[in-house]
């Protein structure tokens, strides 16, 4: 016994040291450095990005919409299949090296011609006092049992890569629904900036409507003429037709937000009222290095780096010999009335396997620097999600900080346009001023407004994409 033994670990060395020719590879370390903080002054470690998005948006209409689309949008619900699949591979993994059980059971039968072998041998072998039957048959049923002897960890290491993948889902449905929660809210507050830039087209066409009563009148008195009338009518017109643009618009972004929803198409319940007097929630943005912890784009992509390194493990293990156990007991007999005669049909096997590649390796050398390829991609892919993020913030503070300011001039331009329009009206009826200065300070006013309402959106946007830069919205 003890040489089987010692001939067994020979053969074991020798086939192992045949694994001598792994090739080299170079793996990638992820090694990206972020700032002490994101802007020089007082570091404040308090981040907005915990907070949950049902705290963090205050618009009651906004959240009800939220919590259909977390809830219903078929991206996420596709998502969660995959997650489910990720799972399930997990459990295929474990199982791997485990052993394997199973029953089973098979007939047949055999007749070998007289001048073979095996025939001139049955032909001359009595069987019970009888002669040899011309049609032998071969019923079996047991149990049989394989285990792949797990000693390089090839079969742990690729259950701990279906882990990873597992929780790298995860993290990719946590970005998803972060991405989600600020479309949604994007698409929200566009629907509202659209109703009030279709409030401030009515307002305007009013003044207009009224200015061209008042042209109109003038022309009674021979202090107008028919141009100022038709150019009154055309603006009018104009604006008119700007109003059907604006409502397809608005369609244009029911339908979007309905479409995020998992829904049909069906009229949103928005608060428009009060836009421009809407303050942008103030955001901590706490330190970079927080990213790491809130992103869900960069956790999956540290996920999917670790997976990577492991899946080197696992394919490195592919040169090495593997040991397998084959063993079987049942019944085995040549006809079925002696089939569960016992001890004579009773049956068993064990059986040791080692295997090993020796020559063409060249597809488990291809595996393996495949794997070490996407071990150095998965590494860039981490290093640039960081990157990424960290520009993403930088951009959205500077961004907030200077809508804000744009809007605080703009409201002053607009207030003093409001207040030129009644000066402008008032100059022409006395005559002091001509009609193409009061249609151009109308028109003036109408686009300072309108710019005004863009720039509010696009601080409300700030807002949002800064929340969701951070790693806001998925929790």
């Amino acid at each position: 016994m003890t040489k089987v033994v010692c001939r067994f670990l020979a053969v074991l060395a020798s086939l192992t040291l045949q694994a001598c020719g792994i090739p080299d590879m170079t793996t990638r370390t992820a090694d990206v450095h972020l700032p002490d903080q994101f802007k020089a002054g007082p570091t404040d470690k308090s981040n907005s990005a915990i907070i949950k998005w049902n705290d963090f948006f205050e618009d009651e209409n906004l959240l009800n919409l939220l919590e259909t689309a977390v809830a219903n949008n078929k991206d996420v619900n596709i998502m969660m299949q995959r997650i489910s699949a990720a799972e399930n591979e997990i459990q295929a993994r474990r199982g791997a090296y485990l052993p394997f059980i199973r029953t089973g059971a098979n007939a047949g039968g055999e007749k070998p011609g007289d001048y073979t072998f095996n025939g001139a041998v049955e032909r001359n072998l009595p069987l019970a006092g009888n002669p040899f039957p011309t049609f032998v048959g071969d019923y079996q049923f047991g149990l049989t049992s394989t285990w792949e002897l797990d000693i390089w960890r090839k079969l742990r290491n690729a259950t701990e890569v279906a882990m990873l993948e597992y929780m790298a889902t995860m993290e990719g449905k946590n970005f998803l629904i972060t991405n989600l929660v600020a479309d949604v809210a994007h698409s929200y507050y566009e629907l509202v900036t659209l109703d009030n830039q279709l409030e401030n087209l009515d307002q305007n066409i009013a003044i207009q409507q009224d200015a061209l009563r008042i042209v109109k009148e003038l022309q009674k008195f021979a202090r107008a003429d028919a141009l100022a009338v038709k150019r009154y009518e055309a603006e009018v017109a104009k604006n008119q037709s700007k109003r059907y643009e604006i409502k397809q618009e608005i369609v244009v972004v029911e339908n979007r937000i309905n479409y995020l929803l998992g829904r049909t198409p069906q009229p949103i319940k928005r608060t428009s009222a009060g836009f421009l007097d809407l303050e942008p929630k103030l955001i901590n943005t706490g330190i970079p290095s927080q990213l790491l912890l809130n992103r869900p784009d960069i956790r999956k992509a540290e996920l999917d780096l670790a997976a990577a390194q492991l899946n080197i493990e696992v394919a490195r293990a592919e040169f090495f010999p593997s040991f397998g156990i084959r063993a079987g007991v049942g019944f085995d007999a040549f006809a079925m009335k002696y089939l569960i005669n016992t001890p004579e049909s009773l049956a068993a096997y064990v059986a040791g396997e080692l295997v090993a590649p020796l020559v063409n390796k060249n597809a488990i050398i291809a595996n393996f620097k495949t794997a070490n390829v996407k071990q150095v991609e998965a590494a860039f892919e981490y290093e640039k999600s960081i990157i990424n993020a960290y520009v993403e913030v930088l951009n959205q503070i500077s961004n907030i900080e200077n809508t804000r300011k744009s809007f605080n001039l703009k409201k002053d331009q607009v207030d003093h346009l409001v207040k030129s329009i009644d000066i402008s009206i008032q100059l022409f009826k006395s005559a002091r001023t001509f009609y193409l200065d009061v249609l151009t300070t109308q028109r003036d006013a109408l686009e300072a407004k309108r710019e005004l309402i863009e720039t509010k959106q696009k601080q409300v946007f700030a807002m949002v994409d800064l929340y969701k830069s951070l790693g806001g919205g998925w929790r």
